[in-house]
């Protein structure tokens, strides 16, 4: 997409060198008063829970309160949105998706923001595999089990995602192209009311972000099949990778915090500095690996970059899926 990124790499450099610099940052104006969080997904969510920890630990170090907008819909676009036409000036920032930052530029012929133009790239919070769970009523109790089963009533199994071009979406795409399935797509506007409808048994499974996926399946709510990182999770060591069915098979949904095109260099060094203080702390550690979750403190610069690395990766996805919409 045409556009300067929001944020350069000299200013990325500085941002850096800054977090070396521990009592200039004390004076950085920011914050200064509440901060309004953009969550882009619907509350109760994976992305709702681990988003809410990270606020909750930045309202610790800061003494600030963070509240928490969520403004759900399109794959997140509608909160991603938001966010691009926010103020930059520290008050309104918001989640960094996966879905409209590295899936949305070439799922969707257009889009409502310009994701090298819009914002300013903050930092990394987490990296989390999906997990294939199926509703109890779904007889497959592993990977091929659930294959073979599919395949032999084509067009009469479905699966749910928290909406069109999410990883959970692409996660079930990917699925059933790689093991020549054919199975209906049932987007929703979020994880959690994806999940509701799983539980009630109107979708076959779905590929959901690991903390609610796996909450779930220890309380014997659904039936916990595969993880579609390359390796198994650490929070879950019994339950198999795809790719061990799947060889090749991966795909990871990730998030960061951003704020609007044009925040000042001070606030974007001392929201990052704060970032990875906060991601460095033992008990949000610790709170990120219970659901499921690897903290990544990746760096304003870092971030900027693996995301356009993600953007290129999962295109050819996308197309394979026939996936592309207006």
């Amino acid at each position: 997409m045409a556009g300067t990124p929001g944020f350069t790499r000299r200013a990325t450099l500085a941002a850096g060198a800054s977090l070396l610099a521990a009592p200039a940052l004390a004076q950085a104006p920011w914050p200064n008063g509440p901060i309004r969080f953009i969550g882009i997904f619907p509350p109760g969510g994976g992305t709702d829970i681990l988003s809410r920890l990270w606020c909750q630990k930045m309202a610790e170090l800061t003494g600030e309160q963070f509240v928490v907008e969520n403004r759900s819909g399109s794959a997140g676009n509608i909160g991603t949105e938001a966010i691009a036409r926010a103020a930059p000036d520290g008050r309104s920032i918001g989640l960094a998706s996966v879905a409209p930052l590295a899936i949305g530029p070439t799922l969707y012929r257009k889009l409502p923001f310009d994701v090298t133009r819009d914002f300013t790239f903050l930092g990394g919070l987490w990296k989390l595999p999906n997990m294939l769970v199926v509703n109890n009523d779904v007889p497959a109790r592993t990977v091929p089990e659930l294959i073979g089963l599919v395949q032999a009533n084509p067009g009469k199994f479905s699966y749910a995602s928290s909406g069109s071009g999410t990883t959970v979406h692409l996660s079930g795409a990917k699925f059933a192209a790689m093991a020549g399935l054919e199975m209906i797509h049932v987007p929703y506007r979020g994880g959690a009311p994806a999940h509701v409808d799983l539980l009630g048994g109107r979708v076959h499974m779905i590929f959901d972000n690991i903390p609610q996926a796996l909450q779930s399946a220890r309380e014997g709510k659904v039936r916990a099949l595969a993880v579609t990182g390359a390796q198994r999770s650490p929070q879950a060591p019994e339950i198999p990778a795809m790719a061990e069915y799947l060889p090749g098979f991966e795909i990871t949904s990730w998030a960061g915090v951003m704020a609007p095109a044009g925040l000042p260099l001070p606030m974007v060094e001392r929201i990052a500095a704060l970032t990875r203080q906060a991601l460095d702390s033992p008990d949000l550690t610790a709170r990120y690996q219970e659901n499921g979750a690897t903290v990544w403190p990746a760096s304003p610069e870092e971030f900027a970059t693996f995301r356009a690395a993600e953007e290129r990766a999962f295109a050819p996805i996308i197309r394979a899926a026939g996936a592309q919409v207006d």
